[in-house]
């Protein structure tokens, strides 16, 4: 299948990168420093992101508040103006069909989704969004995340002005000349901003940023370790069709009023998790012996099989394995001593509660 490349992807060559097919497109999986430099690069100073395979969504009209509460557990109608919310696109049976990001800017909202579930949520949204609804999916636009405690510093000293501006906001903001939409959020669990602008100024941006002696580029592989480090479910591994937003730890995306309206899709069993509680429930895992275990990985007890690992690899903060897992309800307390296996052998595990490296979002 032809892949599709972002407006960066001759700037990623001329940087090094390693590039690999991911959801359809050709992304930079590390550049020449390797993935261990990146990630702590970014837990320590700041990190750049390509993340313009994601996909940009905008819509407006007269009915797109209550179209979009159709389709997902979150009170859009209480979004104010400049507010990002997280939230979960949910099927009827409670699992998530994807996660996303809504923000109101300019009286509109803008989404967020994954690259590998762009195709699935425009679809979705273009059939159940209703005749008062416009959306416009914004292939003309880039996108890039600037992760890391410096990252706040390196915008300053391009004059981006952001006192008052805190973790889940969104505004206009002008940099080098280029008009951009920044939302101070991201994906690593460090404070950081993800900067929407025009594609065609994608690549001056991005020599801007990296001009900045603390800024180094980052691919796939350290987002990946970021994340799992942060205890951020991905899609595919934390979240599918069959996982309630309670079992995965998301009940903050469940807004209030729509909790007590229970009006959205899946309400009832998820509701009766949020209740009684998910037979299963995301953790954290810590594999003892510096061997990690992977994605797939059955976890044991006593001879009984009591789980099994959706995420795994090295954690370079921890200087150690670490993992992401369902595990039965009743031995989710961090502490708790189990096996995963691994080619047949077993591997000491214990249970740690998320996020396995603290987030230093600032919320103001």
């Amino acid at each position: 299948m032809e892949t599709r490349r972002t407006p960066l992807y001759d700037f990623h060559l001329a940087n090094g990168a390693r590039m690999v097919p991911f959801a359809g497109w050709d992304m930079p999986v590390q550049y020449a420093q390797g993935i261990k430099t990146e990630h702590l690069v970014t837990r320590n100073a700041a990190g750049l992101f390509d993340v313009s395979h994601m996909a940009q969504i905008w819509l407006s009209g007269t009915d797109t508040d209550a179209a979009l509460e159709s389709l997902t557990p979150t009170d859009v109608g209480a979004i104010a103006e400049g507010r990002v919310r997280y939230s979960l696109f949910l099927n009827e049976a409670g699992g998530v069909l994807d996660d996303l990001m809504i923000a109101r800017l300019d009286g509109g909202l803008q989404l967020v989704v994954n690259a590998g579930r762009a195709d699935h949520d425009i679809a979705h949204l273009r059939a159940n969004l209703g005749d008062n609804v416009t959306m416009n999916v914004r292939d003309d636009r880039a996108l890039l995340a600037l992760q890391g405690p410096q990252a706040p510093q390196v915008l300053r000293r391009l004059g981006v002005e952001l006192d008052g501006f805190f973790f889940m906001q969104i505004g206009h903001f002008t940099i080098d000349g280029i008009d951009c939409i920044i939302t101070r959020s991201g994906y690593t669990g460090e404070d950081g901003f993800e900067i929407s602008l025009p594609s065609d100024r994608a690549v001056q941006l991005a020599e801007r940023l990296c001009a900045d002696e603390a800024v180094s580029l980052a691919g796939l592989g350290a987002r990946d370790t970021l994340r799992l480090e942060a205890g951020l479910p991905l899609w595919g591994h934390e979240l599918d069709e069959t996982i309630t937003p309670v079992a995965a730890g998301l009940r903050f995306a469940l807004s209030k009023r729509r909790r007590e309206a229970g009006d959205f899709p899946g309400a009832a069993p998820i509701m009766t998790d949020w209740h009684d509680g998910p037979k299963r429930q995301l953790v954290g895992l810590l594999p003892q012996g510096g061997r990690p275990v992977r994605d797939g990985a059955e976890l044991e007890l006593d001879g009984a099989i009591i789980g099994h690992v959706t995420s795994g690899g090295f954690a370079p903060s921890l200087d150690a394995p670490a993992a992401l897992g369902f595990i039965d309800t009743a031995l989710a307390t961090p502490g708790t001593e189990i096996n995963a296996l691994v080619r047949g052998r077993e591997v000491p595990v214990t249970v740690a509660a998320l996020p396995l490296v603290p987030h230093r979002y600032i919320r103001g």
